[in-house]
């Protein structure tokens, strides 16, 4: 069995500096608070709590005397303003990527426009963007929900369309296509982060090489969905959190097995993943020679 790993596999820029920040702050002794789970993996928040850290779903749950983290996804305006009322200090992680959305967001509002946000309403970063807006907000999830609006669309004098950082490529360029035949005024930006890009191509390039697709990352993670969602379009995909979800026998009969991760997935258990399945490689060469040679 020949395993090879995606180059892009694990955290990305943002999440490895809300990661670093937070781990260096604990190491200095101070208490801090990140609002809602700093990252979408449970392995890794769970370790940030055995440290110390708290996860409050509010300002208003963060005790006196902590310093407030905000989480790479962002958080929407009035946020800081909870924490500047609370007389709070702050550590911002807000991912770049994500800041510049915000202001986009903040723009459209001043211009007149429409925003029009591709993603899950309900995802903590889509929150945070409609947050920032000033003006009339529309979100949708896919091609569908986007057609819906059409009719509201057509009513509007400006548009502007942002997506959410980990929205699926393929998807944002149906959308894409779309408006620019059905609604010409909608200006697009595109804001799918680079390091998304990279991983949904490569995701799409490795599966459709490998009997099987291995996932790596948080259950409720939507890049990692999205990677998964990728992969199995093209082959037997799988999610696992940790290299115990990998049941062995799933591997049996693979010739080849693509390994890739989401974007909140540390290179610990990634490395714990590709060693669980070393075990199953039955050829002379070892398992480091293999991942070289792939």
């Amino acid at each position: 069995m020949k395993v090879i790993r995606a180059k892009t596999a694990g955290f990305c820029f943002g999440v490895d500096r809300a990661v670093k920040l937070t781990y260096d702050l604990l190491a200095e002794g101070r208490k801090v608070a990140t609002l809602g789970p700093l990252i979408h993996n449970p392995q890794v928040v769970a370790d940030l709590e055995d440290k110390g850290a708290l996860t409050c779903a509010d300002v208003a749950d963060v005790p006196d005397g902590y310093e407030v983290i905000i989480r790479s996804h962002g958080v929407p305006r009035e946020v800081y303003e909870k924490i500047s009322t609370r007389g709070l200090a702050y550590h911002d992680a807000t991912c770049p990527f994500v800041a510049k959305i915000h202001k986009l967001a903040a723009e459209a509002g001043k211009k007149g426009a429409l925003l029009l946000v591709a993603g899950d309403a309900n995802h903590p970063e889509v929150q945070g963007i409609v947050g920032h807006a000033t003006g009339l907000v529309r979100v949708f999830a896919d091609l569908g929900q986007l057609q819906d609006l059409l009719p509201e669309l057509l009513q509007q004098k400006s548009i502007h369309v942002v997506a959410q950082t980990t929205f699926r490529i393929e998807s944002w360029e149906s959308c894409k296509a779309f408006l620019k035949k059905e609604c010409t005024k909608a200006e697009i930006f595109d804001t799918i982060c680079n390091a998304t890009w990279a991983r949904q191509q490569e995701a799409e390039d490795l599966s459709q090489k490998c009997d099987r697709m291995v996932v790596i990352g948080g259950h409720h993670s939507s890049n990692t969905q999205k990677l998964l969602q990728v992969a199995a379009r093209h082959t037997t995909a799988i999610n696992v959190e940790t290299a115990d979800e990998l049941d062995p026998q799933w591997l049996a009969g693979a010739e080849t097995v693509g390994v890739t991760a989401g974007a909140s997935t540390p290179s610990s258990i990634i490395e714990e993943v590709l060693n669980s399945m070393s075990e199953e490689i039955r050829d002379d060469m070892s398992f480091a020679e293999m991942l070289e040679a792939s």
